[in-house]
């Protein structure tokens, strides 16, 4: 089926994210070692990234690496940091070429140094592109993004910096690591989970969720449309009743 042509363009989520689940159960089917999984989840980056570039997505953020990760056995927590490594060194010259702006979110100073020094070397390289901003969560965990926050906004506050009487949503944004990002229209999480997973738990609010049972390595363009057709097919009323929206 052809699922490009029902998507309506000029409807588009600005943001998408995606919980990309299901690499060592796929590699696991296949009778490897779970880092055969997290190799072939690459392509699959790669495919998703160019179905978000013709869909018009402005942002694409994948959760790539959480907090919780570290508690994997070390060899798979080694292999995933050698894998981003080689994975951005071999990407990043097509990724600049072809207009994706690389960006992070979470406590990257918690990252080997050697990943430290090859996100900051694409992030550079990329930061005039404009044709879509790709973000890698990193290291990251909405509890962790939110205590960060309020730890910031006390310290402003004890130093007489910050009024309590400041304090806002608009205000509690800016002192996130997504605060130059909108939040999530859309969010799909892969290999049949129904979970978040401690993931952009502030920016999540009024996103749509999307479920898929495929596995990461299996996710191709035509998991991205069909997800994409999902959220087209919603009625986002932010509190509202569906009279209001028609006014």
């Amino acid at each position: 089926m052809d699922y490009l042509s029902k998507i309506d363009l000029t409807k588009t989520p600005k943001h998408v994210a995606i919980i990309m689940d299901g690499n060592g159960r796929w590699a696991q089917k296949q009778g490897h070692l779970r880092l055969y999984g997290h190799n072939f989840g690459v392509e699959s980056i790669r495919e998703t990234l160019k179905a978000a570039k013709e869909l018009k997505i402005q942002y694409l953020t994948l959760y790539a690496f959480s907090t919780e990760n570290w508690n994997r056995p070390k060899e798979e927590v080694a292999g995933l940091m050698d894998l981003l490594v080689k994975s951005l060194a071999n990407e990043i010259k097509e990724l600049s070429d072809t207009g994706v702006r690389l960006l992070t979110i979470g406590d990257i100073e918690g990252l080997p140094q050697e990943c430290q020094d090859e996100l900051q070397e694409s992030i550079e390289l990329t930061k005039n592109n404009t044709e879509i901003n790709l973000v890698l969560a990193l290291n990251y965990s909405a509890r962790w993004e939110i205590i960060d926050a309020v730890k910031k906004i006390a310290t402003n506050v004890k130093s007489n910096d910050l009024s309590i009487d400041k304090i806002s949503t608009e205000l509690f944004d800016s002192y996130l690591s997504t605060k130059d990002i909108p939040d999530p229209e859309l969010l799909i999480r892969t290999s049949g989970e129904h979970r978040i997973s401690n993931f952009l738990l502030w920016q999540i609010a009024y996103t749509e969720f999307h479920f898929t049972e495929v596995l990461w390595p299996d996710f191709k363009r035509d998991d991205l449309y069909k997800a994409v057709l999902d959220f087209q097919s919603r009625e986002r009323r932010f509190g509202m009743v569906s009279e209001q929206l028609t006014k």
